[in-house]
């Protein structure tokens, strides 16, 4: 007999080589016929895979982050199949699920698949998923899988397998498909009720550009039709709300292949907005003890060596630039970390200075490759609202929490409420990929994990999710449409002060090593922007948008009352502008509408006799009329609660 851990702690005894499907049967049938995969020991299976030691378990349904994931990789492999059958002789290369469905990459030869054939393809993955088809998991010897893939000709598979070591290959079978796979799957293919596949786009194979580009399918699937169609409903008002299309429309940002992919050009409106957050970032670190510093743009290379920077991500940086001196090399500046190294390092410190709070608006630069790059969200140079607080080890826990508070101050003032903390850990078996020792990496983690318990903050824990230089926490944000995204993130870092040999002299008047916490609210300007544009639908709040009053004069012989009345707007601080069109005054406010500004003010002949102004909110409507200080009073009351 096994003894299996519940979720709930309770402890159930059941035959070895009992599944996780057979222990959900033995709960109810019900549950069991909803399991679509179970977690066993912090690892995901088949729900059909034998057990056969004492293990925790937690039963994955489609409600569950794991469930999902196993539904979307199981139809992938439903994808593949549905193509091998349409198309003979295609070949594979990865089909992974991903946060929302799944993609496959596929090189069809000398075939041209279009959005056209996804209709096809959808209907074979669904009579497919009909046939109830089992997935099979089987253990396979290196020789029998490279001589497998080498029938097929498929030598994607087989480069895929050469990297593998003997003994830890297993395939995967449903249906009339064959795949390399490490799983997990579906018991069968009959929860998939409800398939869409969604665009087809390049993919160079492993992510080289200098490789063959496959044909990449995206699709997802549901196991309710009703679920489908909802998610459908989601995407087209997530085009909508796109920043790219936004940003254009209201004249934030753009790009220019002479400038450089990846590289965006900030317009007015962008400035200004992006401008305020900055500013009001300034503002809440003010408060805190922040001092502001500034770094170049670029750095010698032997700094980014002694950061390790340049050993980790030296690929994914830009090439260094030669000087006229020999040998002499400098990088576009990948991180602002290691430039604060050298500021605490400019001059003795004592404990009596500690913590050191240094905070800048740095722009890094890494080189993206320009399939995976993407509007704001995925760029090559973008500007991170960097930190860096130097502590003792007895202030790590108060300047930790201070930082989570900044964090959650940030995400209040600007309508983020649905957020989750994460606490990023080192992976528990591959420690290669990162820097400094056992000891410091446990003091780093235990710090935060008694920050985050001390602050009252629900997290989660993840492994394998930690930078290479230390653990972190991070918040993941959901937008108004229910998407995540990682924004702010808090590191604890022991190993880059030891690498820069930083010290301070402490009250016993012997050296000490200071303890080094990264931090950055935003993220980065252009991401965080991103997100706040399809957040809002380009409705910002008041004191952050670009545009805060539009004054309409109902004809010419307002004009001059008009300008009279910018001039006060502008001089309380108040962005107005004036429609001068000779268009109805109707065409103005739907024309104001469709630019998001948040007020309009109607003027004339009885607003100028009587010093007033008829007032309409967008998204609202007629507030009605105002005297010139009261408006005045409203908008900046309401901007003031957030900057002042």
């Amino acid at each position: 007999m096994i003894n299996i851990t519940l979720p709930d702690n309770t402890i159930r005894q059941y035959p070895e080589g009992t599944t996780s499907l057979e222990i959900a049967r033995s709960i109810s049938e019900g549950l069991a016929r909803n399991v679509l995969s179970a977690t066993v020991n912090g690892e995901i299976w088949d729900a059909t895979r034998p057990i056969n030691n004492d293990v925790s378990l937690k039963l994955n349904t489609w409600d569950s982050t794991e469930g999902k994931f196993t539904m979307w990789h199981s139809s992938a492999h439903l994808l593949a199949e549905a193509v091998e059958q349409l198309y003979p002789g295609v070949k594979f290369g990865i089909g992974p699920a991903i946060e929302n469905g799944f993609y496959y990459d596929m090189d069809f030869g000398d075939r041209q698949i279009s959005s056209e054939d996804l209709k096809t393809i959808e209907d074979r993955m669904l009579a497919l998923a009909r046939e109830k088809q089992t997935y099979t998991r089987r253990e396979v010897s290196k020789e029998e899988a490279l001589h497998y893939f080498s029938d097929k000709k498929d030598e994607y598979k087989i480069e895929l397998i050469q990297d593998l070591e003997d003994g830890q290959i297993t395939f995967y079978e449903s249906g009339t498909f064959t795949d390399l796979c490490r799983g997990p799957h579906l018991p069968d293919s009959s929860s998939i009720k409800a398939v869409k596949l969604l665009n087809i786009a390049g993919a160079y194979w492993r992510g080289d550009e200098k490789r063959k580009q496959l044909t990449r399918i995206y699709g997802i699937t549901f196991p309710k039709q009703k679920e489908l169609t909802d998610y459908l409903e989601l995407l087209e008002e997530a085009k909508k709300r796109d920043h790219r299309k936004l940003g254009k429309e209201l004249e934030l940002f753009t790009f220019s292949q002479k400038v450089g992919q990846g590289l965006p050009l900030w317009l007015p409106k962008g400035a200004m907005l992006r401008e305020r957050l900055e500013r009001f970032l300034r503002n809440v670190q003010q408060k805190a003890g922040y001092l502001p510093v500034i770094t170049p743009h670029i750095g010698n290379v032997e700094l980014y060596k002694t950061s390790g920077h340049f050993q980790k991500y030296g690929k994914d940086s830009f090439q260094p630039i030669d000087t006229p001196v020999e040998g002499e090399q400098f990088m576009l500046k990948p991180m602002n970390c290691p430039h604060h190294c050298e500021i605490f390092a400019a001059k003795p410190r004592s404990y009596k200075d500690l913590p050191l709070r240094f905070a800048e608006f740095g722009t890094v630069y890494r080189y993206e490759q320009s399939g995976e790059l993407h509007g704001l969200t995925r760029v090559r140079g973008f500007t991170q609202d960097d930190a860096h607080l130097f502590c003792m080890p007895d202030q790590i826990k108060t300047e930790f929490i201070s930082v989570i508070d900044i964090v959650l101050h940030i995400f209040k003032t600007l309508n983020f409420n649905d957020y989750t903390a994460q606490i990023s850990l080192r992976d528990k078996n591959d420690r290669e990929k990162y820097i400094g020792s056992d000891e410091n990496w446990e003091k780093a983690e235990t710090a935060i994990i008694e920050a985050v318990e001390e602050a009252g903050l629900k997290a989660v824990v993840e492994y394998g999710e930690a930078a290479f230089y230390g653990p972190k926490l991070d918040f993941m944000v959901k937008d108004a449409l229910g998407r995540k995204w990682q924004l702010g993130t808090i590191q604890v870092d022991y190993n880059l002060p030891e690498r820069f040999e930083l010290e301070y002299i402490g009250s016993d008047n012997q050296k000490h090593r200071p303890i080094m916490i990264h931090r950055a609210p935003f993220g980065s300007m252009e991401r965080f922007v991103a997100v706040l544009i399809e957040h809002t639908g380009g409705n910002f709040p008041l004191w952050l948008n670009p545009e805060q009053v539009i004054i309409l004069p109902i004809s010419e012989k307002y004009m001059e009352y008009s300008k009279k009345l910018s001039d006060i707007l502008n001089n309380s601080e108040i962005r107005s502008q004036i429609d001068e069109r000779s268009e109805k005054t109707g065409r103005k406010i739907r024309d104001a509408e469709i630019r998001k500004i948040p007020f309009m003010l109607i003027v004339g002949e009885k607003e100028e006799a009587e010093g007033t102004v008829s007032v309409r909110r967008h998204g609202v409507g007629d507030l009605g009329s105002f005297t010139v200080d009261d408006f005045v009073n409203l908008v900046n009351k309401e901007v003031k609660e957030v900057m002042q």
